[in-house]
């Protein structure tokens, strides 16, 4: 009784702050919830955080869907390179749509709860996309690499099974590295506060939940993001050597340009993608002097800003993707306008 009168006595804006008051055995069911804090210490500011990433949110929708609607609708862009900024785009809007609307939920309408299954399939979700834009990026500069050092062979190389079969293997891949971790964490045990310090369900977020020493999940994790992101970047920086180096033998000016480029939304995406992903990795395994809230806002802008800023940085440094928007907005306005 004790217990249900203090609990009763928290004040109404505070709810998500309160802490599992009484110890449970049974920890691992379906019934049990954790709760979501939002962005630690900026509760004042969580309305006008909800209408910065809502914002960000429809830009998002509306520019990944933009570039697989023109890219479907367009024949001239049926080619590896652009079913490559496909699936970039498909994962993007995964990205954000498994984090986003929980967001707003909880900025706007104090719905702080999210179901012990559901946090973890969200978990699952959320850095099985990050593992799996990484390995896109890989697929994209390979695709370069061979358009431009082998041109003459591009299409015997990158044939539509081969790039459907590179596809599966990234989406593979990704499954593989996140599906031990995801049940590592869900088997270990949660008795004490259900209070996760963050907007979602971040993995180094909810390990510091469990009852059990979470060391194995951490290593895991920490290990199995570096592995990924540094073959990745290692082989992504090979293919650009290669790739510079076959420019600078090219006899005319323009065409080094050209071909330059080509390159350059790609590693304007590669930067926005990898930099702040491994600093939001690291801060939150080893950044004890970075505030708490600067943590969560740059894990929240790290699943947020690429997948709003992809389609912008492609369809304008992209001259095909460019010509085929104006292309599908103008056969729409045509067909719109009335005949006389």
């Amino acid at each position: 009784c004790i217990i249900l009168k203090l609990k009763d006595c928290l004040p109404e804006k505070t709810y998500f702050f309160k802490m599992a008051l009484v110890p449970s055995n049974h920890t691992n069911s379906s019934s049990l919830y954790f709760s979501l804090m939002g962005i630690p210490g900026l509760e004042a500011s969580h309305v006008w955080m909800g209408i910065l990433f809502c914002s960000m949110y429809i830009i998002t929708l509306l520019g990944n869907s933009m570039i697989l609607l023109t890219v479907r609708l367009d024949q001239t862009l049926h080619e590896p390179m652009y079913y490559f900024l496909c699936m970039l785009a498909v994962i993007d809007l995964v990205m954000a749509t498994s984090i986003v609307p929980k967001m707003l939920g909880i900025f706007w309408l104090n719905s702080v709860e999210i179901a012990f299954d559901a946090c973890f399939t969200q978990m699952f979700f959320v850095h099985s996309a990050t593992a799996a834009e990484s390995g896109v990026l890989l697929a994209m500069a390979f695709d370069r690499y061979v358009a431009i050092c082998y041109p003459l062979r591009y299409q015997a190389i990158l044939t539509h099974q081969k790039v459907t079969q590179i596809g599966l293997a990234i989406l593979l891949r990704a499954a593989l590295v996140m599906t031990p971790v995801t049940w590592m964490m869900k088997s270990l045990p949660y008795c004490g506060s259900n209070v996760i310090a963050h907007s979602y369900c971040e993995l180094m977020a909810v390990v510091k939940l469990a009852c059990a020493d979470p060391l194995a999940s951490s290593q895991y994790c920490v290990v199995g993001s570096t592995l990924i992101v540094g073959t990745d970047t290692a082989f992504v920086s090979m293919s650009y050597g290669m790739i510079l180096r076959a420019v600078l033998r090219l006899a005319k000016k323009e065409a080094r340009l050209k071909a330059i480029g080509t390159c350059g939304a790609h590693l304007c995406v590669m930067l926005l993608y990898y930099v702040p992903g491994m600093a939001s990795i690291y801060t939150q395994s080893f950044g004890q002097g970075v505030a708490h809230q600067t943590q969560v806002l740059l894990a929240d802008l790290y699943l947020t800003l690429p997948p709003m800023l992809n389609p912008v940085i492609y369809s304008m440094r992209t001259k095909q993707i460019r010509k085929g928007v104006f292309k599908l907005f103008g056969q729409r306005k045509s067909l719109a306008e009335p005949s006389i």
